[in-house]
């Protein structure tokens, strides 16, 4: 018999699914992005590997923290006070600020 976790809210379709599912996206563009810089390996070299492995961080990042984020989220519900993930926010923000001055490095050094 299949063990079921109860909804620590009563709304299904409440901002803390949809957040999930928004920062699951964003995982899974980072991972994406990830994989076709090793497209370029052959031509900008190990530049592009430094790309892929803070693709990779980023992505394990927001992957290992999906659950807090939810649990979180959801007891702001029920208590009618949620506040915005500011950290989380600034950290995607910084990898993709970094990943955007690894690109224009290694364009350069090419």
């Amino acid at each position: 018999m299949a063990r079921t976790t109860a909804a620590l809210h009563g709304d299904p379709g409440l901002q803390p699914e949809r957040t999930v599912l928004s920062w699951g996206r964003t995982m899974m563009l980072f991972a994406l992005v990830g994989a076709v810089f090793l497209r370029w390996m052959p031509h900008y070299g190990l530049w592009t590997m430094l790309l892929t492995l803070v693709c990779a961080a980023v992505a394990a990042g927001i992957y290992f923290t999906q659950r807090v984020r939810y649990r979180r989220q959801s007891l702001g519900v029920e208590a009618e006070q949620v506040e915005a993930d500011v950290l989380a926010v600034f950290s995607t923000t910084g990898a993709v600020l970094a990943l955007g001055v690894l690109g224009v490095v290694a364009v350069l050094w090419a």
